[in-house]
């Protein structure tokens, strides 16, 4: 729990962004983060959560303590017929937690594979991929308060999930850290292959009756298929959410732009690939100096080595700006831009 000074987090972003920490320190334990936010010298300070950095863009130096989630460990602590529940540390990296699912054959988060970050930020925005969120697994959470050091378990209820979103990301926003969650995976296997390409990816693998290993081994494919690996080229994965339009805008559109995609989320209301909709106005494969958008994914925004952070910031609000205008549409950042 040794508090550092002046702390370089070019490590602890996959962007590879240099940004400087007034203090950090690491916990492994919740009794260690309690200490630590019990410390005068800390107290006062603002504080920042860090998990894998996976979902943070730094625009600028931290003037307060980043407190870097260390808990490790992953547990059954419960099972019938049906399901099993398992408690993960916050700090266990997301895709290790898929693994150790797939290894002992509890289904219910293959689809979720190679996602980065770490298990404790993946209920703050509800993170999903392939037709799966986490929030169809989740059971409940622990979370310490960060004023009062008070461990409080949230349900799945509690935790207000939407899409990408959470109370967390809300009404509560830098109030807790989440020290476990526990999950409810299923024995009995329901396997959801509803996006076209895990089918296509299943078919090229020649693969005709799936296992959620090959669900998996399908996502991971598409994954590193499309997406840069951030110890390659500094990235956050998806920079913007998918939009989500009233299904008469999306009508109008297509009388324009008649191969415009879209998946159905209620009678009233579609979602548009955020991708598609940057790609139409020329963004993909953008190069601006060392930084700009990836020539595979139009989602994702890359620094090819020393780009600012305020850059890549001002690079995504110009992507709003023209989206905004071509389709009267506006993304808004799944990263969290600091």
């Amino acid at each position: 729990m040794k508090l550092q000074s002046d702390f370089s987090l070019k490590p602890y972003n996959t962007f590879g962004i240099e940004a400087k920490a007034k203090i950090f320190a690491r916990f492994e334990s919740v009794q260690e983060l309690q200490t630590l936010l019990q410390m005068p010298e800390l107290r006062e300070e603002e504080k920042l959560i860090l998990g894998g950095g996976s979902n943070l863009l730094f625009t600028k130096d931290f003037d307060g303590v980043v407190l870097q989630n260390g808990i490790k460990g992953i547990e059954v602590i419960h099972e019938d017929e049906e399901h099993v529940f398992i408690k993960a540390g916050g700090g266990e990296v997301w895709h290790d937690f898929v693994l150790y699912a797939l290894q002992q054959n509890y289904g219910g988060v293959e689809n979720l594979s190679l996602i980065p970050g770490t298990v404790g930020a993946a209920p703050l925005q509800n993170i999903g991929a392939y037709g799966v969120e986490l929030k169809d697994n989740f059971h409940e959470l622990e979370a310490v308060h960060l004023e009062t050091g008070e461990l409080r378990t949230f349900d799945n209820a509690s935790c207000k999930f939407g899409y990408r979103e959470s109370i967390f990301k809300n009404k509560m926003k830098g109030q807790y850290v989440v020290t476990s969650v526990v999950f409810r995976l299923d024995k009995k296997h329901t396997l959801n292959t509803s996006y076209g390409a895990i089918t296509t990816t299943l078919e090229e693998m020649q693969v005709q009756q799936p296992s959620i290993q090959d669900i998996s081994a399908a996502v991971c494919h598409i994954r590193q298929s499309k997406l840069p690996d951030p110890k390659q080229i500094g990235n956050a994965g998806s920079f913007f959410k998918n939009p989500e339009i009233p299904l008469e805008h999306y009508k109008q559109l297509q009388k324009q732009y008649a191969t415009i995609p879209s998946y159905p989320v209620s009678d009233s209301t579609v979602k548009v690939p955020a991708g598609w909709l940057i790609e139409q106005c020329g963004w993909k494969g953008k190069v601006l100096g060392n930084y700009g958008v990836h020539k595979n994914q139009a989602l994702v925004l890359v620094n090819y080595g020393g780009a600012k952070g305020e850059q890549v910031r001002q690079l995504a609000y110009g992507i709003i700006a023209s989206v905004n205008q071509k389709f009267g549409i506006r993304l808004h950042p799944e990263v969290n831009i600091l």
